[in-house]
C-alpha cells in the first residue's frame, strides 16, 4: 500500500484487531459454537452406547469398526472441509466489506472540511453505507462548533454504543511511525454477536486528520450458506456410515461364512462324525485353514479307526479267552467240589493244597465271570430285564444268602418298590456290602430311602475310611490302592461292574468319607428303569458267583468285590 496522504484513511489490517483488543471482547462465532456442541453431544452419546454394549457377536464387532473407521474419517473430512469453506467464505466477505469500507472512507470522508457540520457528515455516512456491501456507518468528528458530532447512517441498527470498546481503543490508539509500522493509524475489525445475530464490525482513523468512522456488517446469510454446508457435510457422514456399515456386513458375511462352516463342522467332528470335510475353494487363509481342517479331520478319523480296531481286537480277546477257559474251570470247579468234599479223609499233609487247589479255582472262576461282564458293558451288549422289587426285601434277601445278617445293619421302610433289574440291584448290593465288609468292618450300615423319583441306598462302614488320593480312583479296574500288594484275593472288577450296572440303569454310585468316620457309598438309581425291549444276553450258566439270577442263591466264596480298595 503506498503512503498515505492527509485526508485518507488509515491502512486495513485483517485480522490485526483480534490481535490488539482483548479477547473478552469479542464474542463466539454461532455457527462455530453450535457445529462444536452437536459435535461434542454426538461423542458423549456414541462413548455411553459403546460403554453399555455387549460384544457378544464377531460380526457385530467387524461392523462396529468399520462404522467406526468410517465415521472417523468422514467427520474428520467433513470437519476439514466445513472449516475451510468457513475460513474462505468469512474471509472473503470481511475482506470485500472492509476494502469497501476503506475506500467509502478515503474517498466520501476525505472531502469533508476540516471541521463538517453534523448535517454534512450525516449526508456522507448514507452515501457511505449505500453501496453493494449493504453496511451501516458511524463517522464521529468535531463539529464547526468544536463540540463531537457522531452520526450514523442508520440508528436503529448501528450506533455508538453497539461498537466493543476493545476496537474504539485499538482505532484510537496512535502508532509510532518508524521502519517496522509506516502508518500511525490502522483499521481494525472483530466479529460480534447482536441479538443471536453475527455481525461483522470495522474501524478506522483519517491520518492527516478527518472523522473516524465505524462500520457494521450482517453475516446472516454467510451463517446460512455455513449451516448448510454443515447440514449437507452431515448429511454426507450420515450417508458415509451407512454404506459402511453395509459394506462391513458384506465384508463379514464373506469372511464369517468360512469361519461358521468351519465352526459347525468342528462341532460335527466333536459329536463323533469323524466324516466330516469341508469344501474348499480358493488359495486365501481360510482355505488354507479348511485344507488343514481337511487334513486333522482325515488324520483323526484314521486314527480312530487304527484304536477302534484295536480296541475291538482287545475285547474280542478278553471275550474269547473268558470263554474259552470256561470249560476247563468247569472240570476244575468239579474236581476241587470233590476233592473239598473229601478234604477230611485226605492226608493231613495234602489238605492245605486241596484248600489252596479249592479257593484258586473259585477265585479264577469268578475272574472269568467278571471279566465277561465288563466284556459285555464295553460291548455296549448288556440288558435290563426290569421287573418290580421291593427293596428292603432285596437287600435282606441279598444278605441273608451271603450270611451277612449279623455283620450287617438294615434301615430300610417295607413297601419301597421300584421298576429294575433285579439281577443287576443284587450284583451292586454285594459288591457294595462286601467291599465295606472287608475294607471298613462290621456292623456295615445300610439304609435305603427315596428322594423324588430316585431310590437312594447308602452303604457305611465304621472303618478307617478311603484316602484322599484313593477317592478317584475307586471304581478304577483292577486298581490297587498299595502298589506293595500287587496280588490280593479279589479281582479288582467289583466296584467297576457295580458302577456299570447303576450307569445302565440311568443312576450312578458315589464314594465319600464320612465326618464320623468310615466311608460311605452312595447308590442313586431312578425308580422307574427304562425298560431294553431286547432281552437281557446273560444266561444262567454265565452268571457267575458275584452276578446271581433273579434271586440271591449262597455264596461261600469271597465277597464280590475282594480288591484292596483302601
Amino acid at each position: 500500500m503506498t503512503e498515505p496522504s492527509p485526508g485518507r484513511p488509515a491502512e486495513h489490517t485483517a485480522g490485526l484487531a483480534s490481535e490488539q483488543a482483548p479477547a473478552s471482547a469479542a464474542e463466539p462465532d454461532p455457527v462455530v459454537g453450535r457445529s462444536r456442541g452437536r459435535l461434542r453431544g454426538w461423542l458423549a452419546a456414541r462413548k455411553l452406547v459403546q460403554a453399555s454394549m455387549r460384544w457378544t457377536s464377531l460380526r457385530l464387532r467387524l461392523v462396529i469398526v468399520f462404522a467406526l473407521v468410517a465415521l472417523t474419517a468422514a467427520v474428520s473430512a467433513s470437519g476439514i472441509a466445513y472449516w475451510l469453506n468457513r475460513d474462505a467464505v468469512l474471509t472473503r466477505t470481511q475482506n470485500a466489506a472492509l476494502d469497501d469500507f476503506r475506500r467509502s472512507l478515503e474517498d466520501d470522508a476525505g472531502s469533508l472540511p476540516p471541521q463538517p457540520r453534523c448535517d454534512e457528515l450525516q449526508s456522507v455516512a448514507s452515501q457511505m453505507a449505500n453501496t453493494t456491501q449493504r453496511y451501516e456507518v458511524v463517522l464521529i468528528d468535531r463539529g464547526s462548533d468544536g463540540s463531537p458530532c457522531a452520526v450514523s447512517s442508520d440508528t436503529a441498527l448501528f450506533t455508538l454504543a453497539n461498537v466493543p470498546d476493545a476496537l474504539r481503543t485499538a482505532v484510537d490508539k496512535k502508532r509510532p511511525v518508524d521502519g517496522s509500522n509506516a502508518f500511525p493509524y490502522h483499521l481494525y475489525w472483530q466479529r460480534i454477536t447482536v441479538h443471536g445475530d453475527p455481525y461483522l464490525v470495522g474501524g478506522a482513523k483519517m491520518i492527516g486528520g478527518g472523522p473516524t468512522g465505524y462500520m457494521l456488517k450482517s453475516l446472516a446469510s454467510e451463517r446460512e450458506d455455513l449451516n448448510s454446508l454443515a447440514w449437507s457435510l452431515g448429511i454426507a457422514t450420515a450417508l458415509a456410515l451407512i454404506g459402511s456399515a453395509l459394506l462391513a456386513q458384506a465384508a463379514a458375511s464373506t469372511v464369517l461364512r468360512p469361519v461358521q462352516r468351519l465352526g459347525e463342522a468342528a462341532r460335527r467332528l466333536g459329536e463323533g462324525k469323524l466324516d466330516t470335510r469341508l469344501r474348499v475353494s480358493g488359495t486365501d487363509e481360510l482355505a488354507d485353514l479348511s485344507r488343514t481342517f481337511n487334513r486333522t479331520a482325515e488324520s483323526l478319523e484314521q486314527r480312530v479307526e487304527e484304536l477302534s480296531a484295536r480296541e475291538s481286537s482287545s475285547r474280542r480277546f478278553v471275550a474269547d479267552m473268558s470263554h474259552e477257559l470256561r470249560t476247563p474251570l468247569t472240570a476244575l470247579t468239579a474236581v476241587s467240589e470233590v476233592l473239598e468234599d473229601e478234604a477230611d479223609s485226605l492226608d493231613p499233609m495234602i489238605k492245605p493244597a486241596v484248600q489252596l487247589v479249592v479257593s484258586e479255582t473259585r477265585r479264577l472262576n469268578e475272574l472269568v465271570e467278571n471279566l465277561m461282564e465288563v466284556t459285555r458293558f464295553d460291548a455296549g451288549t448288556a440288558r435290563l430285564v426290569i421287573d418290580e422289587v421291593d427293596v428292603a426285601d432285596m437287600v435282606t434277601a441279598c444278605v441273608d444268602a451271603r450270611a451277612w445278617l449279623d455283620a450287617v445293619e438294615l434301615d430300610a421302610e417295607r413297601g419301597i418298590t421300584s421298576r429294575l433289574d433285579p439281577r443287576r440291584l443284587d450284583v451292586m448290593l454285594a459288591n457294595l456290602i462286601g467291599n465295606a465288609l472287608k475294607h471298613g468292618g462290621s456292623p456295615v450300615k445300610v439304609s435305603v430311602r427315596t428322594e423324588g423319583a430316585e431310590l437312594v441306598i447308602e452303604v457305611s462302614d465304621h472303618g478307617p475310611g478311603i484316602p484322599e488320593d484313593v477317592l478317584p480312583h475307586v471304581f478304577d479296574r483292577f486298581y490297587k490302592a498299595s502298589a506293595s500288594r500287587p496280588r490280593s484275593e479279589g479281582s479288582g472288577l467289583g466296584l467297576s461292574i457295580a458302577l456299570e450296572n447303576a450307569h445302565i440303569h440311568g443312576g450312578g454310585i458315589t464314594a465319600a468319607n464320612s465326618p464320623e468316620g468310615g466311608a460311605v457309598f452312595t447308590l442313586r438309581l431312578p425308580r422307574d428303569s427304562y425298560l431294553d425291549p431286547i432281552a437281557d444276553d446273560d444266561d444262567d450258566d454265565s452268571a457267575g458267583p458275584d452276578t446271581a439270577g433273579p434271586h440271591c442263591r449262597p455264596h461261600t466264596g469271597p465277597p464280590a468285590d475282594e480288591e484292596n480298595k483302601r
